[in-house]
């Protein structure tokens, strides 16, 4: 089997799962946008995803990131950075994603902003919230449930950033059907303030039916569709 066959097949497989979750719950399948998360692997492989449909990449390394934008820019395809934002990168970030799901912080709101000025449009922004219990927060990325509203708010006021929605992790020690119903209460409360803040970024692999089950638009899956991750150095 071909590289571009093996895709295929992952690929059509994992359609099939998001078109059955969405069945589960009464909602389309065209209501979810499948992020397909490259990391490690090249960029052969995103122009092969690519030829197969695939719109929406997700990276979550800049230095890998940057130079496979570089190296795909004749691609129509959306750039996804989910991955940790360090302060000092934001701006470098911002310049060539089309949408950062990671926001966390202040100082990456304002690093952002800076870096999106010199696009055309406006940056789409998620805001990371943290699904983890307190205790367990420390060192992992997200902002804790009780400042989404107001890191909300400072992204929204941003001038070149645009308001999404929210992106989480499931926390891998509980079940994901529980942290994701968590998640949309987060998320109805946001509406409430910032109703255009629809998107949902949430579900990867193992747990992308618990996610669409509780509302996500956005899933992102990596191993389901490229397989076992490689080596990377």
């Amino acid at each position: 089997m071909s590289r571009q066959e093996e895709l295929a097949a992952n690929l059509a497989a994992v359609k099939q799962r998001i078109a059955s979750a969405y069945t589960e719950v009464g909602r389309s399948p065209d209501e979810v946008t499948l992020v397909v998360v490259t990391k490690f692997f090249p960029a052969s492989d995103v122009r092969l995803l690519a030829g197969l449909g695939v719109t929406d990449v997700g990276e979550n390394r800049h230095q890998e990131a940057e130079a496979k934008v570089a190296e795909c820019a004749d691609l129509s395809v959306r750039w996804h950075f989910i991955g940790g934002l360090q302060s000092n990168k934001a701006a470098a970030v911002a310049a060539y994603s089309n949408v950062v799901e990671s926001v966390d912080r202040p100082k990456v709101v304002a690093g952002l902003d800076r870096g999106a000025h010199g696009r055309a449009d406006p940056l789409d922004c998620l805001v990371q919230v943290s699904l983890d219990p307190p205790e367990q927060h420390a060192g992992r990325s997200g902002v804790l449930p009780e400042s989404v509203s107001s890191l909300a708010d400072e992204l929204a006021r941003a001038g070149m950033l645009r308001l999404r929605g929210l992106m989480a992790v499931a926390p891998p020690d509980e079940d994901p059907r529980s942290a994701f119903e968590r998640l949309a209460g987060i998320r109805e409360r946001l509406l409430l303030d910032h109703s255009d803040a629809t998107w949902l970024s949430a579900g990867m692999s193992g747990d992308l039916e618990a996610a669409i089950s509780h509302g996500a638009t956005h899933v992102r899956v990596g191993s389901a569709v490229l397989g076992s991750r490689p080596r990377f150095k």
